[in-house]
């Protein structure tokens, strides 16, 4: 159920209500905009009366949520999340957002390299996988803690912001320090332990669409993170699993609006992993942002015909660079900045 609070509710109102709510056995989930207090309750609330919260002082109206993903759709904030980092910058605000580095940090240097373009290119965010699923046990798996030391040093160095791929709960206490945003894999994607302990943690979380997931699946994902009250979920399109063999996945630029009208949460596109060609990176990345996509997740490597992982998908820096400031003009098109 959803109570929208008037706009001029106090907070004794608001407290009332929540204690009304919770009485009635719901967890009650608050969120604040900046004209209105709504409350999400989750919990038995099919056989309650609605019309004795309609009554309560303070209160505009109470509906149902027939959604099965309660605190995810766009009811809960309507006028959407804007996820915040720590030196200010912000995803599902105004300005595209560019997350971009190695599918896998190899050594310091190459990370280095990487950070310098990044900042150069007018970025603000590094990605790098430490810890690396691949289907092959033979295949890289990263370097573990290690190589996350090497990408926050280089991300203090360029002043960035560091995002980086988590497997497993073990994995969250040593991460937490060395990332400011932890990313979910599509492998991961319903990994609902996983899910669970990172709703605990005061961190963005990046969540990548499943390999053959649908976006209801994806935004019931994203619940077990928004319940446990982490409400810094961005939301990531990078491809599904389709008949179609001539990309590595069929990338859908539909789910980008789909998901934005469902839900309140940021969009972000993967065009690296939506194609698995470099040579239809750009295009796909142009393609997301003029529909709506509030970040973008691009794989760079100084050297990339040579990357240990993902070589085929992976932009030369001069290239990046240059997709970059193409973006810029698309963005000023469609109203939004980069």
């Amino acid at each position: 159920m959803i109570v929208a609070m008037q706009e001029k509710a106090t907070e004794e109102q608001v407290d009332a209500v929540i204690n009304a709510m919770e009485e009635a056995g719901v967890n009650v989930h608050r969120t604040t905009g900046e004209f209105q207090t709504i409350l999400a309750g989750v919990g038995p609330t099919a056989g309650l009366d609605l019309t004795k919260f309609e009554m309560l002082p303070g209160v505009l109206n109470v509906h149902r949520i027939s959604a099965p993903y309660k605190l995810a759709g766009r009811a809960f904030r309507p006028e959407g999340t804007q996820v915040e980092f720590r030196n200010g910058a912000t995803i599902g605000g105004q300005k595209v957002a560019v997350i971009a580095g190695p599918c896998a940090i190899e050594s310091r240097g190459q990370i280095f390299a990487i950070a310098e373009c990044v900042k150069a290119a007018g970025a603000g965010f590094l990605r790098g996988g430490a810890f690396k699923p691949r289907s092959s046990p033979y295949s890289f798996q990263g370097l573990g803690i290690p190589g996350l030391e090497f990408m926050r040093e280089a991300a203090e160095a360029s002043g960035l912001l560091v995002v980086s791929e988590v497997m497993e709960i073990a994995q969250i206490e040593p991460m937490l320090p060395l990332v400011d945003c932890f990313q979910v894999g599509a492998r991961n994607m319903q990994n609902f332990n996983l899910l669970r302990e990172l709703g605990q943690v005061r961190k963005p979380i990046l969540l990548k669409r499943g390999i053959a997931a649908t976006v209801e699946e994806l935004l019931l994902s994203s619940e077990y993170i928004l319940s446990g009250g982490n409400y810094d979920v961005i939301l990531c399109e990078r491809g599904i699993r389709t008949y179609e063999t001539a990309t590595r996945n069929t990338m859908d630029i539909s789910a980008i609006p789909v998901a934005k009208k469902l839900s309140h949460l940021p969009v972000a596109a993967d065009p690296s992993h939506g194609t698995g060609r470099r040579d239809m990176v750009p295009a796909m990345a142009k393609a997301a942002v003029a529909a709506g996509a509030d970040a973008l997740v691009i794989e760079i490597h100084p050297n990339a015909d040579k990357a240990v992982s993902d070589a085929a998908q992976t932009l030369f820096l001069d290239q990046f660079e240059k997709l970059v400031g193409e973006l810029r003009g698309l963005a000023a098109a469609v109203g939004r900045t980069l």
